[in-house]
């Protein structure tokens, strides 16, 4: 199951797509055939019968069960416009950043005689690019939904709570416990 920092990784390539995927079942199943070759392998890719495959491909069958029509939307906009997700990506490593809107519980450990209480934050903040870099190797080596946590809360103890080096110096470790919501653009 994908993490709150991974499913925010794919809002934000989806609006980076330039042309709306297929909408048409007949559609959806064409490109996929295009990218994968044979009605095989879309088949176990959906996980449904190559006959079905030919079906849906014919228009023989125009409305799957609701579970595989969603396995069909998923495997569509993960490979729809690889370049033009892959160019924004590589632009927000190299000088964009990433932006991070999020309200979730932020607990850390602080020095003696500060409070170190977590508690609900609503924060806005953008990340360097060395944050947007880190995050995307992390997503693309698997790392888990906790390893992304933590760059996206190191980058956040940098830039808000530390506000690049100007205050809060003696704050070590920051942690997203609860998440709220969380969404990435960049």
């Amino acid at each position: 199951m994908a993490g709150e920092i991974d499913d925010a990784i794919e809002r934000a390539d989806r609006e980076a797509f330039t042309r709306e995927p297929p909408k048409t079942l007949k559609g959806r199943i064409g490109f996929l055939m295009k990218q994968l070759k044979t009605t095989r392998a879309v088949a176990v890719e959906l996980g449904v019968s190559q006959r079905s495959v030919e079906r849906y491909r014919k228009g023989e069958r125009k409305h799957p069960p609701e579970d595989i029509q969603q396995r069909i939307d998923a495997a569509v906009r993960s490979r729809w416009q690889p370049r033009v997700r892959g160019r924004r990506r590589k632009q927000a490593a190299a000088t964009g950043g990433v932006t991070v809107e999020t309200r979730a519980r932020f607990g850390y450990t602080a020095p003696v005689g500060s409070t170190d209480d977590g508690r609900f934050r609503r924060l806005t903040v953008h990340l360097p690019p060395a944050y947007a870099q880190r995050l995307f190797a992390a997503r693309e080596a698997g790392a888990g939904d906790q390893e992304m946590r933590q760059i996206v809360a190191d980058g956040l103890r940098e830039i808000y709570f530390q506000d690049g080096g100007a205050r809060a110096l003696g704050l070590s470790d920051v942690a997203i416990n609860d998440i709220d919501y969380i969404d990435l653009d960049f």
